[in-house]
């Protein structure tokens, strides 16, 4: 008994053990095909010339002694910090008013401040080319200067990270104990120092991850500096140049890995925040109704109204040019810039293209997404594997699409690679789509699946139920809302992003993102403005589905939540 009692327990892998571990490694290795790999493969070439001969740091040292090269990096540097400096404050007002004022309205300048994330970057950018460009109706207003460069690059990013700013610092304004404000009435503190003590401190974390969102999208961004950046060079660009323009791909390597540099760093410094973070709402927090107060609320309101104003004017702009006949000489109204078999060979196809790689990223992600975050978070049996393989999961939020596109061509279309036959395919854009935007999904479901008690799988396990059937009827239903959530997420981000998939697209697979781009090349501005527009469109009814198919899902699956 002495000896028995001294031996080391040995583990014994249940079936439930053996079959979340088997989701960890599967996770693993789609991780590691589709994220690691490439990305090594493009690091590698990096360091080689166009024979694939190692040349060592020589690419680099190019880089640096190339004025053009060397000053797009301190382009995109400054053009992000400038567009952070913007969008981080008017998105905290705007939050502020949304979730701290009794103005009225508040839902509708909340949907109004959300257009954006429906529309493809580069809508923006052709908005501001028929109110300031060559042509553009207030083009003196510039007094001689020009939209072309960095002015119509920095005021199209305010445009297109603003709802991402403002959802962000919603988010941390929402959380507020009550009784803070009525501890610093009772005081008879200032309206600043309420400010100063209470309100900021809750939301400052979500200003620095606001901030870095802000940055890093505008830093990695290719639609607008493409279609409104003239000869003012940014890294986003100069990928493009490199690997298209003069078919550097060994260049084009070293700029990708350049271009990730800063947001890496952002990302990292947005870790660091996160995990400084402490909770601000404990479990005897009272929530925070805001009191009419007109002083405070009409400011807020005009405020929201003139924000609200200036998106809806640009969207409207890009409408309106849409249904030009022949901008700027003939203004009359046709629908003959939405046949676009007569301006891109592609035709309506390309958005054909679009909506077929939207809905099968949404359909294949979005359970892939939750299944493997559901056995990360579930997994006991793996330890530091599971560790790594969460890690990995994260990093595609710091890896700009255009460089993961760099990395998709270096690894699936090299010579012996067995899956070498999704090159050109539907399925490569699939499955860069996915990665790119896996990690957003990733959080959202692990999100879901903290605030679910592991006792359903504790008590399932007493009554002999395996866990397949207990994910299958009892978590999967509890969390049908936020699987739709994230396949909303990713349908409208495959349907307007350019940068994750501009390099990869062949004749008979352009989506619509980029014959909006190629369209404008072109000169056929109407043209890229209405197929900018039948994306937002599509991306708007689709959304529109979606709150509707929410309600029905939360009516039905979530009754256990009311009491």
């Amino acid at each position: 008994m002495a000896v028995a009692a001294a031996l080391p327990v040995r583990r014994v892998w249940s079936g439930d053990d053996r079959l979340l571990a088997a989701g960890v490694v599967l996770a693993g290795l789609f991780l590691a095909v589709a994220l690691v790999l490439p990305l090594g493969t493009l690091f590698l070439k990096s360091f080689e010339d166009q024979q694939g001969r190692f040349v060592g740091l020589a690419n680099y040292v190019r880089y640096i002694e190339t004025p053009a090269l060397a000053g797009s990096l301190w382009n995109s540097l400054w053009t992000a910090g400038l567009t952070m400096v913007i969008v981080v404050p008017a998105a905290f007002v705007f939050a502020y008013a949304l979730t701290r004022s009794a103005m009225p309205g508040r839902g509708l300048f909340r949907a109004i401040a959300l257009i954006p994330i429906l529309a493809p970057s580069l809508l923006p950018a052709l908005a501001l080319i028929y109110l300031f460009g060559n042509q553009g109706f207030l083009r003196s207003w510039l007094f001689g200067g020009t939209i072309y460069g960095p002015l119509g690059i920095i005021i199209s990013q305010v445009f297109y990270t603003f709802p991402h700013a403002l959802l962000i610092l919603a988010t941390a304004l929402s959380g507020t104990d009550a009784r803070l404000y009525e501890a610093a009435e009772a005081l008879r503190a200032s309206r600043i120092r309420v400010m100063r003590t209470v309100t900021l401190p809750t939301a400052r974390y979500g200003m620095v991850s606001a901030s870095f969102v802000v940055f890093t999208l505008v830093i990695t961004d290719f639609g607008i500096p493409k279609v409104i950046g003239g000869s003012f060079s940014v890294l986003a660009t100069e990928v493009y140049k490199q690997v298209v323009g003069q078919q550097n791909f060994q260049m084009g390597a070293v700029v990708g890995v350049v271009l990730m540099i800063p947001a890496i760093l952002a990302f990292g410094a947005d870790q660091w925040a996160q995990r400084r973070q402490v909770a601000v709402v404990g479990a005897r927090a009272v929530p925070y109704v805001p009191k009419q107060r007109p002083e405070r609320d009409w400011p807020l309101f005009a405020f929201c109204v003139l924000v609200s104003a200036l998106l809806l004017s640009l969207v409207g702009i890009a409408a309106w040019g849409s249904l030009i006949t022949f901008w700027p000489w003939n203004l009359s109204l046709t629908l003959n810039n939405y046949a676009f078999g007569n301006f891109i060979s592609a035709g309506w196809g390309s958005w054909v293209n679009s909506v077929q790689l939207a809905f099968w990223t949404a359909l294949i992600g979005a359970p892939l997404v939750f299944a493997f975050a559901y056995a990360m978070d579930r997994v006991r049996v793996l330890g530091p594997l599971s560790d790594i393989v969460r890690f990995i999961a994260v990093i595609p939020l710091a890896v700009p699409g255009l460089v993961l596109g760099i990395a998709y061509i270096f690894f699936f279309n090299a010579p012996g690679n067995p899956l070498g036959f999704l090159y050109g395919t539907l399925g490569i854009l699939v499955l860069n789509s996915l990665v790119h935007f896996y990690t957003v999904g990733h959080l959202a479901s692990m999100t879901q699946l903290k605030s679910l008690d592991p006792e359903f799988e504790s008590v399932s396990a007493s009554l002999k139920v395996p866990i397949w059937r207990t994910f299958a009827v009892v978590t999967v239903p509890m969390s049908l809302p936020v699987i739709l959530d994230v396949a909303i997420y990713l349908f409208v981000n495959a349907m307007t992003t350019v940068s994750a998939v501009v390099f990869l697209y062949s004749p008979h697979t352009m989506p619509a993102s980029v014959a909006v781009v190629q369209m404008d090349e072109a000169g056929f501005a109407s043209a890229a403005a209405a197929m900018a527009t039948v994306i937002l469109l599509t991306s708007a009814a689709v959304k529109g589905l979606h709150v509707r198919l929410d309600q029905v899902l939360t009516r039905r699956t979530q009754a256990w939540r009311r009491r």
